[in-house]
């Protein structure tokens, strides 16, 4: 009798599934709105695909150069511009390094990262200007300088309907956050460096800015965690992308290097490998400057000592390696940014 009358009924089973179901639902739409607002609130994981390293491009470089007070101004305009994006380099680069030789640019020697980005660029209806600094690496009193070159640029090229952007690197990107004080961006961006927020005022204006940084350097993240919350206090829209390292492969090099052919970039892994400089997976252990790369390499007579992409070559070890350097592996990622705050 017991077992008959407590015995439960369909009607309390369904009544059970129904709840079940409820509830699994609802822990469903809670899951998804953390994991949604999780993917809004934390920073781009800059992760690379090394087999999308290759870079094609049907842009053709045909910049024009200028000196002018005392600097080179090189800079190319494609048909039916949106922007004009103004590029200051790091430390050691120059204008000439984002752009390939080429008998009107016979000074260029187009550094892999610097010259896909700004083929990216291109290709993306940006009008691209470099400038050098003065010295080895940007002062910050060459602001009043580099003003007055990019008002005669746009001047000159009729280009003062578009909105502005401006990327730094590295001296660049400190420099660029000190231009955007006492020059008007729609936005910026900056690479490698935590910017000058921490000694300068930030105006009401202050143009939106997106950080784009290599978190294996925990000293330099820390501080643009803090340059990020100073911006964010006084109303500045803030971003970032973080970059990760990325293993090296056989073509790596031939895919990134104009002129640097498969057979070589091949070589150049095998000594890698040989030499340890790279684990099993194939990471780099240490950056591209802190590696006896260039003696093992000309020392199996793989490449000459004079060989003209030496450098070439150590960038995309340090970029591999992802502790400082120059990237392009996330332009559309920084030109989406500047096409988002364009209105």
């Amino acid at each position: 009798m017991w077992n008959r009358m407590h015995k439960p009924s369909k009607l309390f089973y369904g009544a059970g599934k129904w709840r079940a179901i409820a509830l699994a639902s609802v822990v469903l739409i809670t899951i998804t709105y953390v994991v949604i607002n999780r993917e809004k609130s934390n920073p781009a994981s800059g992760l690379i695909n090394p087999k999308k390293a290759s870079f094609q491009s049907s842009i053709q470089f045909r910049p024009s150069l200028e000196l002018l007070n005392g600097t080179d101004v090189i800079w190319q305009i494609p048909n039916s511009p949106k922007a004009a994006l103004f590029i200051a380099h790091g430390c050691g680069v120059r204008a000439a390094n984002f752009w390939d030789n080429y008998p009107g640019c016979l000074n260029c020697t187009g550094l892999p990262e610097e010259r896909i980005f700004v083929l990216r660029a291109l290709e993306r209806k940006f009008a691209v200007l470099t400038i050098s600094s003065l010295d080895r690496c940007w002062s910050f009193e060459e602001t009043k300088n580099v003003k007055w070159i990019i008002k005669w640029w746009i001047v000159t090229n009729e280009l003062g309907r578009l909105p502005i952007v401006a990327m730094g690197a590295s001296s660049g990107g400190y420099f660029v956050s000190a231009l955007a004080a006492e020059m008007r961006f729609s936005s910026i961006t900056v690479m490698i460096a935590e910017g000058m927020f921490q000694s300068m005022g930030v105006p009401k204006d202050y143009p939106p800015t997106l950080f784009v940084h290599m978190p294996k350097d925990q000293f330099s993240m820390k501080k643009i965690q803090f340059s990020m919350r100073v911006l964010r206090q006084n109303g500045v829209p803030v971003k970032e992308i973080r970059c990760m390292q990325f293993p090296l492969y056989p073509d790596l090099f031939s895919d990134r290097i104009p002129g640097l052919n498969h057979t070589v970039s091949s070589k150049l892994y095998d000594i890698f490998s040989h030499k340890r400089f790279i684990d099993g997976n194939g990471y780099m252990k240490h950056d591209g400057r802190q590696t006896q790369w260039k003696e093992a390499v000309i020392q199996r007579n793989i490449i000459p000592e004079n060989y003209q992409l030496l450098n070439h070559i150590e960038e995309e070890l340090n970029l591999a390696f992802a502790y400082h350097e120059m990237t392009s592996f996330q332009a559309d990622e920084i030109l989406d940014w500047f096409e988002s705050h364009m209105n």
